[in-house]
């Protein structure tokens, strides 16, 4: 669950660039609008600052604003999350490396026979990366917040 809204948060920005791409003329500059709403030290302050925005383009960018009302209070989820936590959970750092790691070793094999056989390897893969983080890596403590 919480990797879903996470990946939807980064998707969110990435998409939002995109739009910033079309609308460059319109933002006057102004490129770390998305990011200061998620940098917001507090859910109210980053709610605060995404009205701020949407106020600020409606009249300028109604697409962009449509798609933002629907699209960025969804990745605000992360604020309900343990502030030394945020960080590694409104990114997509994880998802990355694990992609990365999974391309890597699936280079290596280079040809499968079908399409079960890269489906095991895969599966071994994630396998051996689930079994890492339960016994030895901590990417996130949530015992030291209580």
């Amino acid at each position: 669950m919480i990797f879903a809204f996470c990946f939807g948060k980064t998707h969110a920005q990435r998409k939002f660039l995109v739009n910033l791409i079309n609308f460059r003329q319109l933002f006057l500059g102004d490129d770390n609008a998305i990011r200061a709403i998620f940098q917001a030290s507090t859910e109210a302050q980053a709610r605060e600052l995404l009205a701020r925005f949407l106020k600020d383009y409606e009249k300028r960018a109604p697409k962009l604003v449509e798609w933002a009302e629907t699209a960025l209070p969804e990745g605000l989820t992360v604020f309900s999350l343990p502030e030394k936590h945020r960080q590694r959970m409104r990114t997509s750092n994880a998802l990355e490396r694990t992609n990365k790691e999974i391309k890597r070793r699936t280079r290596v094999a280079t040809l499968f026979p079908n399409e079960a056989a890269c489906l095991r390897l895969v599966s071994a893969i994630l396998v051996e990366i689930s079994e890492e983080w339960l016994t030895g890596k901590t990417y996130l403590n949530m015992k030291e917040e209580k």
